[in-house]
């Protein structure tokens, strides 16, 4: 039997486990918040749905009651502050830093095996902060970011072109957020580069959107995004319950590929059973290499300001 266990029960969490048990990804979804009951009628609420969109996943909530995660294969970890307008990801850092900290002790306590997918922000920092904490290896505590940063380059793109987003495919790199790196020259659509159907300015006006895909859902809702962002991560469970062996842009703690050691930032990277079964070296331009080492620059002075909090905790 296939378990999935996602903590945190709010909008992007209750969005994952809905599209893992209406898409059968696995057998069983565990729902955790610490709000009383939140989580559990979320979880019946998704499974009261299952007779009318015909699915048989098991959705069951529990409040912080982490003994009923026992075992899980995958742990999606979406705890944490959502972003408020005029908010960057960076302000979230303390907070959410002791709750994803908290949590990942938990997971590794009753799922010592799992492979741990963090989607809280600011992304990065906290795929560091729940990897330094599990002490696993690096391709089991992975973040999502790459694949939701690539969708809204997609769906972009689609809607400029008028075409289905079925036929785009691309990559992007770095750092969820401002910082984030595209390759139009890793874009395609139908096969075709992307760069002979649309004029630069218009390619460059779709990559400085997809840039700040995320600020832009929080200036109309008030909140953060969380359709697009829960969908992905259930994408990457999917890719691992399933071993579907995809290639997917993945947050990972890089120990020398791009020429970058001991910072957590996107990279193409296969996906399968046992977490990351690879992480893909591109040859990147000059001018490619120059926006990562930007990218680079700006997660790892947010894992050191970490760091200090860390630090400044530790000496209390």
């Amino acid at each position: 039997m296939t378990k999935v266990t996602v903590v945190g029960a709010g909008n992007v969490g209750a969005t994952c486990a809905d599209v893992l048990a209406e898409r059968e990804i696995c057998n069983e979804v565990v729902l955790v918040d610490i709000k009383e009951g939140f989580a559990e009628g979320k979880a019946l609420d998704i499974w009261q749905k299952a007779p009318v969109n015909v699915y048989d996943t098991r959705t069951i909530g529990v409040t912080g009651d982490y003994s009923r995660t026992a075992n899980s294969d995958v742990v999606v970890i979406t705890s944490g502050l959502p972003r408020k307008p005029g908010m960057t990801r960076d302000d979230l850092i303390s907070t959410n830093a002791k709750i994803v900290n908290a949590v990942t002790e938990q997971v590794i306590a009753h799922s010592p095996d799992a492979i741990i997918i963090v989607v809280s922000n600011p992304l990065d920092v906290m795929t560091y902060a729940a990897h330094v904490t599990s002490k696993k290896s690096r391709n089991k505590v992975i973040g999502m970011a790459g694949i939701l940063d690539t969708a809204r380059y997609r769906a972009f793109l689609a809607e400029a072109l008028n075409i289905s987003p079925k036929e785009i495919q691309a990559v992007l790199m770095g750092g969820h957020g401002d910082t984030m790196v595209p390759l139009p020259r890793y874009t395609t659509v139908g096969g075709i580069p992307v760069t002979e159907l649309i004029d630069a300015d218009k390619l460059n006006a779709i990559v400085e959107r997809t840039k700040v895909g995320g600020g832009e859902l929080v200036k109309l809702m008030g909140t953060s995004a969380w359709y697009a962002p829960g969908a992905a991560a259930a994408q990457m469970v999917e890719a691992i319950v399933k071993d579907q062996r995809r290639v997917f842009p993945v947050c990972i703690k890089l120990e020398g590929e791009y020429g970058i050691d001991d910072c957590y930032l996107g990279v193409p990277v296969i996906l399968g059973k046992n977490g990351i079964e690879k992480v893909i070296e591109l040859q990147l331009t000059e001018d490619e290499k120059a926006l990562l080492q930007t990218s680079r620059k700006h997660v790892k002075d947010v894992m050191d300001a970490y760091d200090k909090i860390v630090a400044e905790e530790i000496g209390k």
